[in-house]
């Protein structure tokens, strides 16, 4: 038996991460239609967030950006400020995080306004079956092998250089990775382990490369900077975000882009470009956090 206890003030706290993003998500997902403006639907989860922490007595707080990927972007899609992008006939991913006190909880959904709806629910299956495997000692390749196996039997790829992830204090990628394909390296689950699984499925060739846009950063390491507006940025990276990812828009520092580029430039901050597949494809994603059990698995974003 595991000495591990899940009764721990960190586990309450990833629980009520979970609990209140649950919500957040299926609101979000509900007030999404074509239309909807990326920094509407983007500010009004996150104001959401803290407003339900507030309600519950529990300081919570967005762990990232919400991600607005839409139609071949599979991650890491984010507004601008001032960003006047309306959703039009696409696929859209909303992926979103919450922490209360550092730990934290993340979760996925994709709300689809082009009709494919058997690649909406290819990831959504494969999660389900990725979810029913998970117990201790299983090893990740396995729930990866799982997670393709559904894909492929749509007749869709996974999106292979994408991966689930352990969440960690004050850290929203950290090990255990779960893979979305069967592979060889990998480690066995263990009871306590906290992850977020999230399958994607593609109608492309299941690769994401970087594009263009990048609205989402985070602190590499603190450094001595003399430009004024980046070292007013840094105070308040370091300051309000920690080590969590942030977007350019939550900075107070005028000239804001400036500031994150000599940041960049110094090694201090690093962006988090659009991850995408090729042009004309679509992704849908499909995303839980999860607490590994005695028996199986806890599911806090349910």
């Amino acid at each position: 038996m595991s000495d591990i206890d899940l009764d721990a003030e960190k586990y309450e706290k990833h629980r009520q991460a979970g609990e209140i993003l649950g919500q957040v998500r299926d609101e979000a997902a509900e007030r999404t239609e074509i239309g909807t403006g990326y920094l509407e639907i983007s500010e009004w989860a996150e104001d959401r967030i803290r407003e339900l922490g507030e309600q519950k007595g529990v300081d919570a707080k967005p762990a990232f950006p919400v991600n607005v990927s839409v139609d071949h972007e599979a991650a890491h899609g984010a507004a601008a400020p001032d960003d006047d992008r309306t959703i039009g006939e696409e696929m859209v991913k909303l992926d979103i995080g919450v922490h209360v006190d550092g730990w934290l909880a993340d979760t996925a959904v994709t709300v689809d306004f082009t009709g494919e709806t058997e690649l909406v629910e290819a990831a959504e299956q494969a999660l389900d079956a990725a979810l029913d495997l998970v117990e201790p000692g299983v090893h990740t390749g396995e729930v990866g092998a799982e997670i393709e196996s559904v894909i492929d039997g749509y007749g869709y790829n996974p999106v292979v250089n994408l991966t689930g992830h352990g969440l960690g204090h004050w850290d929203q990628h950290t090990a255990p990775n779960i893979p979305n394909r069967a592979v060889d390296s990998g480690t066995e689950l263990e009871v306590g382990d906290t992850v977020a699984i999230e399958p994607f499925a593609t109608d492309g060739g299941g690769k994401v490369t970087q594009g263009q846009q990048e609205e989402i950063y985070s602190l590499e390491q603190e450094a001595s900077v003399r430009n004024r507006q980046a070292r007013q940025a840094l105070e308040q990276i370091v300051e309000e975000f920690k080590t969590l990812p942030f977007a350019r828009r939550w900075l107070d520092t005028s000239r804001a882009k400036m500031a994150l580029r000599r940041l960049e430039r110094q090694d201090v901050v690093h962006g988090y470009p659009v991850l995408q597949e090729d042009e004309g494809c679509l992704v849908a994603q499909r995303e839980h956090t999860i607490i590994v059990t005695e028996d199986g698995c806890e599911v806090t974003t349910s």
